[in-house]
């Protein structure tokens, strides 16, 4: 089933995001962390390419297994780093031989050692380039998701023109955009509302990923170009050195997060794992206990907000 289609079911959608282990150690991670968050019974989950491209064969190999054997609506990304037109086409008709109707395609990152992007011979510059190409190849067959920048790429600080850029991919095909994480749900909304007004109408979904280790977050929030609350960034910088503290400190930052943005209008929130269970577990479960389908869903009469559930 296409994700594109449970958004008419006027509920939050709940998913998980996770990447393909390097290492056996790190497989076994993931293995426990899938078995674990099964019983939530994600609305879909999704896997990673790695850094430049890297783990091409291991996504699909995840991707395939996880929809085959734990039953779960599975998403491939897909990068257009280091791939020419001809590697993508056979890629996806890979997961689509697979069973897989749900992908994202992305631009993606340069590898470790190159600063900025180049598009290969025969590949393609843009996310839009990949979703054209893609709908071309397989028409509406596929659901295509999109990426978003409540707070701008981080080679694309000017917010007009990132929207641009995110109008141009809407355009080309995708049917949902997932966004990058973030700390303060202000940065969410104003993003819907520009959204909005430069004419996008399809369903956003907030991403989220709980604090667990310190160092950890600040090395992901520089590379994604997030920032922190003063507030938030100051009791983190006081827990450091204490994971449990700094643990307690995620959990009610995200649980709280996940709160507003549902009574807000959200249409769900995407969990970015890092293929660990136990936060996003107690999240999710703390959410479900709200009822925020119900509990946090705006009253009729009242004003719904600009992120409408579909």
């Amino acid at each position: 089933m296409k994700i594109s289609a449970l958004f008419a079911t006027g509920k939050p959608l709940f998913s998980f995001e996770f990447f393909p282990p390097k290492t056996e150690a790190g497989a076994a991670n993931l293995a426990r962390a899938v078995h674990d968050l099964k019983d939530l019974s994600p609305d879909f989950v999704s896997v990673t390419h790695g850094a430049g491209g890297s783990t091409r064969d291991r996504t699909v190999d995840l991707v395939t297994r996880i929809q085959r054997e734990e039953g779960m609506r599975a998403m491939a990304h897909l990068t257009a780093v280091a791939t020419t037109r001809d590697e993508i086409a056979t890629l996806v008709d890979r997961l689509v031989d697979a069973g897989i109707e749900n992908m994202i395609p992305l631009r993606g990152d340069p590898p470790a050692d190159e600063q900025d992007f180049a598009a290969p011979p025969g590949g393609f510059a843009h996310a839009s380039d990949l979703v054209t190409f893609i709908r071309q190849r397989h028409g509406s067959r596929l659901c295509l998701a999109g990426a978003g920048y409540p707070e701008g790429h981080p080679q694309c600080r000017d917010l007009d023109r990132d929207m641009e850029h995110l109008v141009t991919k809407v355009k080309a095909g995708i049917d949902f955009i997932i966004t990058q994480l973030f700390f303060d749900n202000r940065h969410y909304f104003n993003f819907v509302a520009r959204a909005r007004r430069a004419g996008i109408t399809i369903p956003i979904i907030p991403g989220i990923m709980p604090i667990t280790d310190a160092a950890q977050i600040e090395r992901i929030t520089r590379m994604c170009g997030a920032s922190m609350p003063p507030l938030l960034l100051s009791e983190l910088d006081r827990r450091r050195g204490d994971p449990v503290a700094t643990m307690q400190l995620g959990l009610a930052q995200a649980t709280a997060q996940c709160i507003g943005l549902i009574a807000g209008g959200a249409p769900g929130i995407h969990f970015y794992t890092l293929n660990q269970s136990p936060a996003t577990r107690m999240i999710l479960t703390a959410l479900r206990i709200a009822n925020p389908t119900e509990s946090l869903a705006p009253q009729r009469g009242e004003r719904q907000p600009s992120e409408a559930r579909r």
